[in-house]
């Protein structure tokens, strides 16, 4: 067993410890684990300090994850859109690869809230093999997204296999991956490794950091071993009420991630999610933060405020120009002028 599959063994899921750990009610969260998984890594105990920190708000249960608050447990339509168990295929030319069902730690606001962590839904590698021979035989396909879960808790030699065998596919030129192990186990990110996805090239690694906090020295250490084997990065971050929708916070995490040669490339509206409402922040707030962001930082540091609309449309960057009308739902236009509801407070 390597030294980061030591560690992740070694987090603390029990809900009765996290309860007593950070003084949360014990039988909601227990209720909420019952539901929904919960994994905390070392890394990550030793960054929250509290329950209302941003790094709590981020990963610690919360009963509003269990209320009825009307929203969808797959807004998105991934499960229409999904030929097969390992795919999700929304635009033509580029698909999703599951690559896998488990993540190092469970974020509370996940847009696959319904699947990611569920027993019900584990991948065996098999789907995988089969997702394979599904972009195989779509010669549209030219890019290839792994997400998941988490494609860095693969072991490095099932990651290779995998992504060998889609370099062997004549019509995919460009690969990604979709990790948060940089924000939350960064001992992942070994030299073996970094040298692996180095040899993929074009191999994009798309990291998840949320907040200033999450970018420690570990993280640090991460993002340099990377970006010396030349796998560039860029970040995806969410905005969240009460964890990020300040522009003192999105100021710092995006001048950190530039200064650590991670291109801040979406600032993502959350996904109308079941179990999420209480972390939304209106649409209103994120335009104002964009424009704030660009009055502030260097335009490498300003990333595209991007929704994804409902329905499996697609994502769209909002702009003035895309917003038709706001208050409890907005109304925005599409790409191709569709206009499109979505809950906006």
């Amino acid at each position: 067993m390597e030294a980061w599959q030591q560690s992740l063994a070694a987090s603390l899921s029990a809900p009765a410890a996290i309860a007593a750990r950070f003084g949360l009610d014990a039988v909601a969260t227990a209720s909420v684990a019952s539901r929904y998984p919960l994994r905390l890594t070392t890394h990550l105990l030793e960054l929250i300090e509290t329950a209302d920190d941003p790094l709590g708000r981020q990963f610690l249960p919360h009963e509003h994850e269990l209320a009825a608050d009307g929203l969808a447990e797959d807004p998105l339509a991934e499960q229409q859109l999904a030929p097969l168990p390992a795919i999700v295929h929304r635009y033509p030319s580029r698909v999703l690869l599951l690559a896998g069902n488990d993540c190092a730690a469970y974020c509370r606001f996940c847009t696959r809230k319904r699947r990611v962590g569920c027993a019900a839904f584990a991948l065996p590698f098999g789907e995988l093999l089969k997702g394979l021979d599904y972009i195989a035989a779509t010669p549209a396909i030219r890019e290839v997204i792994l997400s998941g879960g988490d494609p860095l808790l693969l072991p490095d030699a099932a990651l290779a296999e995998l992504l060998e065998r889609l370099r062997r596919i004549p019509h995919v030129g460009v690969l990604r991956i979709a990790t948060r192990t940089l924000s939350v186990l960064p001992e992942r990110i070994t030299p073996a490794l970094a040298t692996l996805l180095g040899r993929h090239a074009p191999l994009f690694l798309t990291t998840h950091f949320n907040h200033p906090r999450e970018l420690t020295p570990a993280a640090d250490e991460a993002c340099a071993r990377l970006a010396a084997a030349g796998v560039p990065l860029a970040n995806q971050t969410v905005l969240l009420r009460g964890v990020n929708d300040d522009e003192v916070t999105l100021v710092e995490l995006c001048e950190g991630l530039l200064l650590r040669r991670v291109r801040p490339y979406c600032l993502h509206q959350l996904d109308p999610v079941r179990g999420t409402g209480h972390f939304r922040v209106p649409l209103e707030r994120g335009l104002e933060l964009t424009a704030a962001l660009r009055r502030t930082v260097s335009g490498l540091a300003v990333p595209h405020y991007i929704v994804d609309l409902p329905g499996g449309r697609g994502k769209l960057a909002l702009t003035p120009q895309s917003v038709v009308s706001l208050g409890e739902t907005a109304v925005l236009r599409s790409a191709v002028g569709e206009l499109v509801e979505l809950p906006n407070r």
